[in-house]
């Protein structure tokens, strides 16, 4: 994989166009996808690693792109550190056991990577369909956003009680956010032990936090996590809502990709991250409702800003929603795998 246009990106290394993935890109916008979600739970999904790569290959298959990610859920770490964890239609994950106290942090275990052995099983089969035509990408949630669903116990608006944590009890959420660093280094080298070309992690709510909060509860580990990696060939991204905010801080956590919200000028933010740091983004989600000539124009917009950079993969500020128009989403990966630098 390390010839592939995604993997060379990810290096800052010269490719002939911008290589494309996009987040949620195996989702709710297609078909395909719900004909299996009507016969299982979510979980059971994840759980089944011959589901998870039938879930996996649907974007592969069906639009094309330049790398796969391993169907999941960030929140997969938190079960099996003993989270009592659901997903209810239309309202989201769910724990009915929230962690906001000693004895609540006390009974969480990490040395659960036995539990997270169905990961590992559904990469091989994943990668054996793939059969090295395109690189896989694993990924973790950051500690910061799994400790706010534990906490929270569920998705929350303000993070009313996260906060109240780490401002009022500031060494209890330490403990917390230690632990799950130490299953998540443990899970991402279970991931690559099993065959992953790339690793992700998701801080999906970093940008609830203040600068000097995100610089302690966050960024510290990050920076853990990436220095316990066992990432020879394998790059590493990172990715939270507020990278356009945090990237330089991101940066420092020695990342070989940042993955920017479209928030901010992509070459402006990559002309200020250190030389050899690529960048991932950063078209607003949004634009993939709006016509097939706006689609078009936009990506070549951002394309024309970034000619000539090494190190840029194309994809959303976010996810895709679940009612983009599917033939908006094909469109975009069309357009932009005729582009050449």
């Amino acid at each position: 994989m390390r010839d592939s246009l995604f993997i060379k990106a990810a290096f800052s290394e010269k490719t002939d166009r911008p290589p494309v993935w996009m987040m949620r890109q195996a989702g709710r916008f297609m078909k395909e996808y719900w004909d299996i979600k009507n016969k299982y739970s979510f979980l059971e999904m994840c759980k089944t690693p011959e589901i998870a790569a039938d879930v996996t290959m649907l974007p592969v298959n069906l639009l094309g792109i330049d790398a796969a990610i391993l169907f999941s859920d960030i929140l997969v770490t938190a079960e099996a550190m003993g989270g009592d964890l659901s997903f209810a239609n239309g309202i989201g994950p769910k724990f009915s056991n929230p962690v906001r106290n000693q004895a609540g942090i006390d009974a969480l275990q990490t040395d659960v990577t036995d539990k997270l052995k169905y990961v590992a099983d559904a990469i091989k089969v994943i990668q054996q369909r793939l059969n090295g035509s395109i690189p896989l990408i694993g990924f973790a949630g950051a500690p910061f956003t799994v400790m706010s669903y534990l906490v929270e116990g569920g998705s929350s608006k303000d993070f009313k009680l996260t906060k109240l944590l780490i401002h009022n009890e500031p060494e209890l959420a330490h403990q917390l956010l230690s632990k799950i660093a130490k299953v998540t280094i443990d899970y991402l080298n279970l991931q690559i032990a099993a065959g992953v070309n790339a690793v992700q992690i998701f801080d999906s709510w970093a940008q609830a936090l203040a600068w000097d909060d995100y610089k302690e509860f966050s960024h510290k580990y990050i920076t853990q996590i990436i220095a316990g990696l066992n990432r020879k060939d394998i790059p590493v991204i990172s990715f939270c809502k507020g990278s356009s905010v945090f990237a330089p801080l991101m940066a420092e956590a020695k990342p070989d990709v940042i993955s920017i919200d479209w928030n901010v000028d992509l070459l402006d933010i990559k002309q200020r991250l250190p030389k050899g740091i690529a960048v991932q983004g950063n078209l607003d989600p949004h634009i993939l409702y709006a016509d097939k000539k706006v689609i078009k124009e936009r990506i070549q917009r951002l394309f024309d800003r970034m000619k000539g950079e090494n190190g840029y993969i194309f994809n959303l500020g976010h996810g895709i929603m679940p009612d983009i128009p599917f033939d908006n989403v094909k469109y975009a990966v069309d357009i932009i795998k005729e582009y050449r630098n």
